[in-house]
């Protein structure tokens, strides 16, 4: 089990605003691919909670992700998964062993409930600059496509610094932008 606070700032971005940070900043031609596999129960009890699981393919390797609200931002517990396992896992034959499931337990969940709900496709590039990461997404799920910026920093205020001077830099207006899950789970509600 690997565990880890991922203090993060998104911001959706139309199109012209994607090809504009791409051009610009020095994000490399290679595009990282990944695909996250996302699972809810048929009451919700994981957003209830506020969090969320995942299953993440990037490159050939497989990660299941519970994220849970923390202080300083997100906690994320990790575990790795072989590619029979993350099929069993969209199948419904989730590995109750675990320490992703063992949490989810642990905060009343009802494990056997747990369904696949569907996945949302990445195209991503990314660059680091100091200790800021940025990363450049083009997102496909229920047959919808947006764009984002993400940025990773050790703190809170450098990050919202990072994210508020790119923003000015480029001109781009400040919105609300949702996380993945939420922007994917909003697609099936409508």
């Amino acid at each position: 089990m690997q565990q880890e606070v991922e203090i993060e700032f998104k911001m959706l971005l139309t199109k012209e605003e994607f090809q504009l940070l791409q051009t610009n900043l020095p994000f490399p031609k290679a595009v990282i691919e990944q695909t996250n596999y996302y699972f809810e129960t048929d009451q919700f009890h994981l957003k209830q909670k506020q969090c969320a699981l995942r299953v993440r393919k990037k490159n050939s390797s497989y990660t299941a992700t519970l994220k849970e609200p923390h202080l300083q931002g997100i906690l994320e517990t990790h575990d790795p998964l072989t590619e029979i396992e993350a099929i069993n896992w969209i199948n419904g034959n989730i590995d109750q062993d675990k320490h992703t499931i063992r949490k989810l337990k642990q905060k009343g969940i009802p494990i056997h409930t747990l369904v696949y709900v569907g996945k949302l496709h990445t195209l991503r590039k990314e660059f680091k600059e100091e200790d800021i990461c940025y990363f450049l997404d083009c997102n496909t799920y229920n047959e919808k496509v947006d764009y984002e910026i993400e940025i990773e920093s050790v703190s809170k205020q450098k990050g919202l610094q990072a994210l508020r001077e790119l923003m000015d830099a480029y001109s781009i207006k400040q919105k609300h932008t949702p996380n993945k899950i939420e922007r994917f789970f909003q697609t099936l509600e409508n």
